[in-house]
């Protein structure tokens, strides 16, 4: 009856067990799903990839105790899974919740990671029997270990011990509101890996695996999974981590482990004096859920002050260290990246020095005359604004005080305690541009009820609010230089339009002037009718160009011949006269944009000449092809060709625009080639636009055309 009942017992025990064990599976699995559901990334593909491997070793370790005459074939399994576990946490861990780029590593690191890879060939060009021995398995569950099974585990955990510390960094380098985000998924990462350092540590203590603590780690999973799935549903947003250089010599983790072996060390020389009488499952499980309250407890808000008011009341002369504040601040401050960000990491840093819950930032708004809420941290929306003519900031801009809304003070409370009261507001702390009040910060709920804040705190938040200032006047000018730049690239565009526009006003101007004279010509309607054919093709295609602006320009040089070109744009021109001479010669262009250049040329050649005046048009190939255009006019003097004449929105003429030449020299240089000037001052201008061999010159060049 008796040995029934013990049976029983033990097929309860083991069934219970194996649900345990199973839930954990199925629970890892999950989160794994849930986690790609989130984050499709690099880092989100290797984390979930680690979640997926230690699912896998749970069920095969599961099944080498269940599954009778196949234990073995399971075993081996989970030795192979056992191997992929320490490259993939430790890859995992490189990358968890870190800024995204390119991924460089240090030659010792990366020796590591490769090291990290030997275990996965181990168990493929090994049998099993040269890890370890098990004589009655699964009936007795417990691996007793050879030299090369003791090396492969205390492998396994050096290299998971590694993963751990690089988790930990990344929390230490977070900032108050990414640690906030990740903070669960990090105690339950830490402690899936924690159950595992312990688990193959026996191999330090025994030179043996006890597979009995097959539910201890299950149990110990489940909660890790509990956790970091309470992360993903609950804690919005995303944290990118920079993790800096200095923090690998700062590891807690790497402390806490040593003394953790110290630790096995003592206990296996206790236990070869004293036994072992006690139901170890039970107390290791209760120490791994002891330790996880514990930290949860050390990374909660209120704890962490309860410690630092404690520390600062008994063991400090100051309660803040200035100088490791002031640092930190200014990292956070010029490490942002936008103005937003920036916002949030001044209400970040007040809660994080003063211990309070949230915090909101109001500044001054020029369109409505008051003080609007610009950003929230862990704070409730505050809706309103507060007017210019409020008690409370005629308060602060007479005394430039900290107003702490505990302190008796009738002059604002009766105004404003309906607003202090419903948004659980504890101090305001103004800030000053210059001595107009530029707006304020309201910092929220304290989250150590009874601290008591002296003046050496409303000393620091008033210096703080003055480097806040500076650091928001820094960037609302920065804002208002990349708006002015934008506004003066819009009117740089727009003036390169008008210049273009000009250009065909001017052809029409002349079809216009003759016009009264020859619109009985049948000759000249002919030409007429194409001149305009060809303006408002120019200009569709100049509309076409507007509407696609910010777009990649697409080039499509070609090989043409240059007389043509030359010929067909002058014959655009009416009501003047051009002469054009040559011989054909073939380069590959862009058509339009070389025909911009010429009708540049031409347009400048007839606006400087009288209207009897020609302009000659030259094409030729002598040491390379050539356009040569030449006009009898005004000229130019030779100190304007050298400091002027090429510079953008510089011009001689009364309605120019003066960026014609400077676009027409850029085309030219996009293409390879050049534009020479020779000029006298009264007696004309010659200008030469020389191209390179095109028929060997590639789109690239075309790449920077203008």
């Amino acid at each position: 009856m008796g040995w029934n009942a013990v049976r029983e017992s033990s097929l309860k025990a083991n069934m219970n067990n194996t649900v345990i064990s199973i839930t954990a599976v199925v629970a890892l699995l999950a989160l794994t799903g849930l986690s790609l559901a989130r984050d499709r990334s690099r880092s989100g593909l290797y984390f979930c990839a680690a979640l997926v491997v230690t699912a896998l070793l749970e069920l095969f370790d599961l099944m080498a105790l269940t599954a009778g005459v196949d234990a073995i074939f399971w075993k081996r399994c989970a030795l192979i899974t056992e191997s992929l576990l320490p490259p993939l946490w430790l890859i995992s861990s490189l990358t968890f919740a870190r800024q995204a780029g390119p991924w460089k590593i240090g030659r010792p690191l990366q020796a590591v990671i490769a090291l990290s890879f030997l275990p996965v060939l181990l168990p493929f060009i090994e049998p099993l029997d040269i890890f370890f021995y098990a004589p009655d398995f699964p009936a007795e569950r417990i691996l007793f270990l050879n030299n090369i099974g003791y090396f492969y585990y205390l492998g396994i955990m050096v290299w998971l011990v590694c993963g751990l510390v690089n988790f930990e960094k990344t929390f230490a380098n977070a900032s108050p509101s990414a640690q906030f985000k990740i903070k669960f998924d990090v105690i339950g990462i830490g402690t899936i890996l924690a159950v595992l350092i312990f688990y193959y540590s026996q191999a330090l203590l025994y030179r043996t695996l006890n597979m009995s603590y097959l539910p201890v780690r299950s149990l110990m999973y489940l909660v890790a999974a509990a956790m970091m799935a309470y992360s993903m549903l609950r804690v919005r947003g995303k944290v990118r981590i920079q993790v800096s250089r200095q923090a690998a010599f700062k590891s807690v983790v790497l402390v806490a482990v040593g003394i953790y072996l110290l630790l096995i060390g003592f206990l296996g020389e206790g236990m070869q004096h004293f036994g072992v009488s006690f139901p170890r499952t039970v107390t290791v499980s209760f120490v791994f859920l002891l330790g996880i309250a514990l930290l949860i407890l050390m990374l909660s808000g209120r704890v962490r002050r309860e410690v630092k008011v404690a520390l600062h009341k008994n063991f400090y002369q100051h309660k803040h260290d200035y100088r490791t504040q002031w640092l930190s601040f200014t990292r956070e401050l010029s490490t942002s990246l936008t103005s937003d960000e920036l916002l949030e990491r001044i209400l970040a840093a007040y809660c994080d020095i003063f211990g309070i819950d949230g915090a909101a930032l109001f500044l001054y708004e020029d369109s409505c005359g008051e003080y609007g809420v610009t950003a929230n941290y862990r704070m409730e929306s505050i809706s309103g604004s507060i007017a210019r003519e409020n008690s409370l900031v005629g308060f602060m801009e007479k005394n430039d005080w900290v107003v702490c809304i505990k302190d008796e003070n009738p002059e604002i409370m009766s105004e404003n305690s309906h607003f202090f009261r419903n948004n659980e507001i504890s101090f305001i702390v103004p800030l000053f541009d210059g001595t107009h009040l530029e707006g304020f910060i309201a910092l929220g709920r304290i989250i150590k009820d009874d601290e008591t804040y002296i003046y050496e705190d409303y000393d620091l938040m008033k210096t703080i609010a003055r480097q806040a200032s500076l650091a928001i006047l820094h960037q609302k000018l920065s804002e208002q230089i990349s708006h002015t730049r934008e506004i003066e690239a819009i009117g740089n565009v727009a003036t390169f339009v008008a210049h273009d526009l000009k250009n065909q006003v001017s052809n029409l101007s002349l079809i216009v002037e003759n016009a009264a004279r020859h619109i009985q010509n049948p000759e000249f309607q002919q030409d007429m009718l194409e001149s305009l054919g060809n303006t408002v093709f120019r200009m569709q295609k100049l509309i076409a160009r507007l509407k696609n602006l910010g777009e990649k320009e697409v080039h499509n040089p070609q090989l043409i011949d240059l007389l043509e070109l030359v010929k067909n744009t002058a014959e655009s021109v009416t009501g003047f006269k051009i002469i054009v001479s040559g011989k054909p010669v073939m380069v590959s262009v862009e058509e339009e944009q070389i025909r911009n250049v010429v009708m540049n040329l031409l347009m400048n050649g007839i606006e400087a000449s009288e209207s009897h005046e020609p302009v000659v048009i030259e094409v030729g190939s002598g040491s390379a092809p050539y356009i040569r255009v030449t006009d009898w006019g005004c000229g130019m003097t030779s100190n304007y060709i050298r400091n002027e004449l090429f510079k953008p929105f510089r011009t001689s003429k009364s309605h120019g625009l003066g960026i014609g030449l400077y676009q027409c020299r850029k085309i030219v240089e996009a293409h390879g080639g050049r534009i020479e000037v020779a000029s006298v001052a009264g007696r004309g201008t010659v200008f030469t636009v020389w191209f390179s061999n095109m028929e060997d010159h590639g789109t690239a060049a075309l790449s920077e055309s203008a």
